[in-house]
């Protein structure tokens, strides 16, 4: 899972981590994602805009987003169902977004520390911004939050996709929040290390609590790889504490958010063991 650096912040990280589904001040920005690397911004498949061009224009619907071009401006409403970290010395943060249609992920999005604080829980809000797709992920990028609307109000109730693990079905509700159920712990390998871990620090094993979590799980017969997104959930989560706590062969229930890397890589909110 790739970590988004800003460059000009990548000798600077020393970011607060936030609580799930909230968020506190941050001095630099990450974006955690399904890879396993960790990258600078300029990784992105996505190219600058050019200086002084701007994205905001008329609100696009989901389907009509979704269309759009790779690079095209965009400008979509939607509603807000969790947040990362304010990162305060570039103004920016992380916001998982869906309407009745669909889900959006708005990377780095320009906001004052105010408005931050006002995007409660299903809060609608306008955003403008850049269509990007990073290996498969289908996200807003170099964005601004325009307008916090007080029309109307909207959380979504997760989707149980279980069933569409394996089938190319699922990615088109990517970004959603998802539910999973039945699914079994499976060992996590580190090189040259025989320990079969039920979950790792980091995807290799080389960090401390306190990082992200991956862990593996099985369903009907095939391996999939969770993350608990440490800017998303931090350590005094109950989900982050809920990994650490599992065992290979657990069967455990999941929510999240359906983030993508090159295949399906959820962001965990919640992990409850049921057998």
């Amino acid at each position: 899972m790739r970590k988004f650096v800003s460059a000009a912040l990548a000798l600077c990280l020393a970011g607060a981590m936030t609580a799930c589904a909230g968020g506190t001040t941050s001095t630099s920005s990450t974006e955690e994602s399904s890879s396993s690397e960790t990258v600078t911004s300029s990784d992105s498949t996505t190219e600058e805009p050019a200086s002084g061009e701007t994205a905001s224009g008329e609100v696009l619907s989901y389907d009509e987003y979704m269309a759009a071009a790779v690079d095209a401006p965009v400008t979509i409403q939607a509603y807000v169902q969790a947040k990362q970290s304010y990162y305060a010395e570039q103004g920016t943060a992380t916001v998982y977004l869906q309407d009745q249609d669909g889900a959006y992920f708005a990377y780095d999005m320009a906001c004052t520390q105010e408005e931050y604080d006002a995007m409660t829980e299903g809060t609608k809000i306008q955003v403008s911004g850049f269509k990007a797709e990073w290996s498969g992920e289908i996200e807003i990028m170099d964005g601004q939050l325009d307008e916090i609307l007080t029309d109307d109000t909207f959380v979504a109730e997760p989707m149980d996709v279980t069933d569409l693990l394996g089938t190319d079905e699922l990615e088109s509700h990517q970004n959603e929040k998802v539910s999973f159920t039945g699914l079994t712990v499976a060992p996590s390998p580190v090189k040259d290390d025989d320990t079969e871990y039920a979950f790792l620090y980091n995807d290799d094993g080389s960090g401390t609590q306190g990082d992200d979590l991956y862990f593996k799980v099985e369903y009907n017969g095939q391996t999939y790889t969770f993350t608990v997104e440490s800017y998303l959930c931090d350590s005094s989560t109950d989900v982050y504490k809920a990994v650490e706590n599992l065992e290979v062969g657990q069967t455990i229930d999941c929510e999240g958010f359906l983030y993508w890397y090159e295949g399906v890589n959820p962001h965990i909110t919640s992990v409850t063991v049921v057998g």
